[in-house]
């Protein structure tokens, strides 16, 4: 089988370069064996331009924002659903201290941030110190867009579902070959899969273990996400993601019982209404060290690429770098120095073939 790109890996990643390469005309591979814990998969889709406990603007969201809603919207409607809304952060103040922290920094630089009307959420929830609101937020519904790009992708007879087996693949100079399929380059987009990838191990990931829990709660609006030291964040058939933690040590990807019980006791303290736990779920998110993606094209290879280590920002970097990528491959055009993965090239350059 002839192709002009082999993308293996079907999260968000490897489902916006797909999805942008042929939108150019490429012929592609997907090679996915289907995971219902990947990182991915068990998300939340909230993209926040804000971050941290200084509330800073995060990476590049200003152009961010209208680009990828655009991009979500352009999916949607290609695969007939709608997969994008804005849905605001409201962050209940815990302590007089943090309130302040938001009011210092409304002053200073209000963009994305205003306040909430506090009167209109006293018999939903227990807080004393205010609310802060953050605006825009978006929330993507991932699940949907990950399970009907597959079915298009099958339709089309461009997925292999299987888990993909390094030993099959020859490179050379010219052309990716696996199995049966020859390309003109492999891309990987396997999310924590690809940190132990002979190719690109070297590369300073940091991944960490996240959960969340799966909650029913009757009487909540699904207008906003709720935020207090854990999130609650509107998710699908009426229910809501619940989490999320971030554990950089850790012995396997379970979810633990020590997880729920702290997000239960936050809840029973925090939120009024009922709530019945439906699920609980855990991943490893692909972080990097200095928290910026690893895209382009090996330095040594010129026939394997990676889009990669998005972290927490997923739903907002994928997008972007996947349309980056894509118009690199089909027509040179530069990936961003900060996160182009050539920047690694003295750490891949020791990579013994």
């Amino acid at each position: 089988m002839i192709a002009d790109y082999i993308v293996v890996g079907q999260g968000i990643c490897g489902t916006f370069l797909s999805w942008n390469l042929m939108r150019e005309g490429q012929r592609v591979v997907v090679i996915d064996h289907a995971d219902p814990f990947s990182s991915s998969k068990v998300a939340s889709g909230v993209i926040n331009p804000v971050t941290g406990r200084r509330i800073v603007k995060t990476w590049m969201i200003d152009a961010l924002l209208p680009f990828v809603q655009e991009q979500y919207e352009l999916f949607g409607a290609e695969i007939g659903a709608s997969l994008i809304r804005q849905c605001n952060v409201l962050d209940f103040h815990p302590t007089p201290q943090v309130a302040a922290s938001f009011a210092d920094r409304h002053r200073e630089d209000p963009a994305y941030l205003a306040y909430g009307d506090a009167a209109q959420y006293g018999s939903l929830f227990n807080f004393h110190y205010g609310i802060g609101e953050v605006s825009p937020c978006l929330l993507v519904q991932l699940n949907t867009l990950l399970d009907k790009w597959r079915l298009v992708l099958s339709a089309r007879e461009c997925l292999r579902n299987t888990q993909f087996d390094i030993g099959h693949l020859e490179t050379d100079n010219d052309s990716a070959r696996y199995q049966d399929i020859t390309a003109k380059k492999i891309i990987f987009c396997g999310g924590a899969a690809d940190f132990d990838l002979a190719l690109f191990d070297r590369l300073p990931y940091a991944k960490n273990k996240g959960e969340a829990i799966i909650a029913e709660i009757p009487g909540l609006p699904a207008t906003n996400i709720y935020k207090q030291g854990i999130s609650i964040v509107p998710w699908e058939n009426d229910l809501f993601w619940i989490g999320s933690s971030y554990e950089w040590e850790y012995n396997d990807l379970e979810p633990s019982e020590r997880f729920r019980t702290r997000v239960e006791q936050q809840l029973n303290a925090w939120l009024k209404l009922p709530y019945r736990v439906v699920d609980h779920i855990a991943s490893v998110r692909p972080a990097t060290v200095e928290r910026r993606p690893f895209v382009g094209l090996h330095p040594l290879h010129s026939t394997v690429g990676i889009l990669n280590g998005m972290g927490t920002k997923g739903c907002s970097l994928a997008p972007w770098f996947a349309h980056q990528l894509a118009q690199h491959l089909v027509y040179d055009r530069p990936v961003a120095a900060e996160a182009d993965v050539k920047r690694f090239r003295q750490v891949l350059g020791r990579v013994i073939d």
